[in-house]
């Protein structure tokens, strides 16, 4: 029998002693005999179970969690026989209940509101359940520079956590809108066409940047066709539409849907998914503009790589290039071929050496092969053109200098002519029909250093399979060998080419190319440039279709 102070019960046998202050305890509490019925209950309890009144039966005043609780502990039903605290709901609180048992198997049940800790517990799980998710999305929506990938992860990721389905409309190229749609375990598709934004409420302002408006004042009926997707079965009962934002300029809009049957979209998951519309839009931008530069630097490239070669009017030209590291296509050096109006003139080539290397240098080199291109009137004189191409490269706000070789190469019957220049370069080499090499008697400051430059022009004449090799130092001071220290030089090049006897244009380069890089190996070297000038053997001018004669026939 338990024992309460002021209480009818008090001149009973004492088991169990409860203060007379436990009327007025903050925390509920309620006495219970073994049976289930109702002893007493103190002011915070009343409060809770207004029909708890003394005599009352547990099933009837109290939850069930608690009334099998009860049940419970009284049965010595807890493990151990120890006894276990019981939790559960009442209305919109979360009780946690914990039993004290007396001797003669009155129970004491003290309820804790735990409303609060589980709200935070529950908060705190879901913030971390978002944060991994979008760290997650994040790493997806970034692991591609594409643009067109872009959207499909960000409407297919949208469609599989955020919504049933979701739509990227992106800014309009012309008068069309790119648009992905994905349903929840469905293929994304994209589509383009002409779409109307004012037809779904808030999505010309979302294209445009501006903040979203608030899911309830779309009505879900009103959407047009283009923006529900294929295969979202039932109503749309719930739509929001935000912005992508991106560097400066908007990168989209996103309109996520759900069904009729599921829940709308509350604020703390429109706040969510305009968390996720901005990483989303920050992907996109970098897509976007990725996909711009590619676009620019692939457009500039052309003109800065090195030009396919061939015959030119019973010349052979070949040229090899090599970049000082494999991940860049262009650098310092270069090479160009000029071919002339006519077989009885002069084709212009040139080969050159910008200090330098990387995209600074291919500047420089763009820029002086556009210079020489505008010069082509004065390739008849070799010094005069050097004057002019140096007095723009000393006045560039670069600073940088260069070294050229220019050949003018003419076919006169079987025998080729050529006009030799070096500024400053590497002395172009002679391959005889009989293997003997030789050196071309021309010299001449370097180009963009000097205020004036002095050239001297050597005039050479090829026989039938005999070549004129021009050349960067990328070859001769290439370092490799057995110790990877030692440079190619001159002495190898000149017995290389020595080989190449009689060998065509295009052999000679590819000859030249393989040895240089079989000695330098893995390691570093300067970018490397070749160009090979062949007359060919048994070539002849003939007429073609009895007009004025303008190639080489064998």
């Amino acid at each position: 029998m338990t024992t309460f102070e002021g209480s009818s019960r008090g001149s009973q046998g004492l088991a169990l002693h409860v203060g007379a202050s436990w009327t007025q305890a903050p925390y509920p509490a309620l006495v219970a005999d073994r049976a289930g019925g109702v002893l007493e209950v103190n002011t915070a309890a009343a409060a809770l179970f207004p029909a708890a009144l003394e005599g009352a039966r547990l099933d009837d005043v109290v939850p069930a969690w608690l009334a099998r609780a009860h049940r419970r502990v009284t049965s010595g039903g807890d493990p151990g026989g120890r006894t276990v605290a019981a939790r559960g709901r009442h209305g919109d609180l979360t009780l946690e209940a914990h039993p004290t048992v007396g001797d003669n198997g009155d129970v004491v049940w003290w309820l804790v509101d735990d409303t609060d800790r589980l709200l935070a517990e529950t908060a705190l799980h879901d913030e971390r359940e978002r944060t991994a998710f979008l760290a997650e999305a994040s790493t997806r929506l970034l692991a591609s520079l594409n643009v067109d990938r872009c959207m499909e992860a960000v409407v297919g990721i949208a469609a599989e956590h955020l919504a049933d389905a979701a739509v990227l409309v992106a800014p309009a190229a012309g008068k069309r809108h790119p648009v992905a749609a994905a349903v929840r375990g469905g293929p994304v598709v994209r589509t383009t066409g002409r779409i109307d934004p004012a037809e779904v409420p808030g999505l010309g302002e979302a294209l445009r940047g501006f903040p979203p408006v608030p899911s309830r004042w779309i009505d879900p009926a009103a959407l047009p066709d283009w923006a529900v997707p294929d295969g979202l079965d039932g109503p749309v009962g719930s739509v929001v539409v935000t912005p992508l934002p991106g560097h400066g300029v908007p990168a989209g809009a996103l309109i996520l849907l759900r069904r009729d049957e599921q829940t709308a979209f509350d604020t703390a998951e429109e706040v969510f998914a305009r968390i996720f519309a901005a990483r989303a839009g920050v992907a996109l931008s970098a897509a976007h503009l990725y996909t711009e530069q590619a676009s620019i630097t692939a457009t500039l490239m052309v003109e800065l790589l090195p030009p396919k070669l061939g015959h030119v009017h019973g010349i052979e030209f070949a040229g090899g290039y090599r970049a000082s590291r494999d991940t860049e296509r262009v650098g310092g050096d270069f090479y160009d071929v000029h071919p002339s109006a006519a077989p009885d003139e002069e084709t212009f080539a040139v080969l050159g050496d910008v200090c330098g290397k990387g995209l600074a240098a291919a500047v420089l080199t763009g820029k002086i092969r556009n210079t020489l291109q505008a010069l082509l009137p004065l390739a008849d004189d070799h010094g005069r053109l050097l004057k002019q191409l140096n007095g723009t490269l000393v006045t560039d706000r670069h600073a940088r200098y260069a070294t050229l070789v220019l050949a003018s190469a003419r076919r006169t019957g079987r025998t080729l002519r050529l006009r030799l220049t070096s500024a400053g370069h590497p002395r172009p080499l002679i391959v005889r029909h009989t293997g003997r090499v030789e050196e071309a008697d021309t010299s001449g400051t370097l180009i963009g250093a000097l205020p004036e430059v002095n050239a001297r022009t050597a005039e050479v004449e090829l026989q039938p399979g005999e070549t004129c090799v021009l050349y960067t130092d990328g070859i001769t001071e290439a370092r490799g060998g057995p110790l990877g220290e030692v440079m190619f030089g001159e002495e190898r090049l000149r017995a290389a080419l020595a080989e190449c006897a009689g060998m065509p244009a295009e052999a000679v380069v590819e000859r030249l190319q393989m040895l240089a890089s079989e000695w330098v190996g893995e390691g570093p070297h300067d970018d490397i440039a070749v160009l090979a000038i062949t007359a060919p053997y048994g070539a002849r001018l003939t007429a073609v279709d009895g007009h004025t004669p303008g190639r080489y026939t064998a």
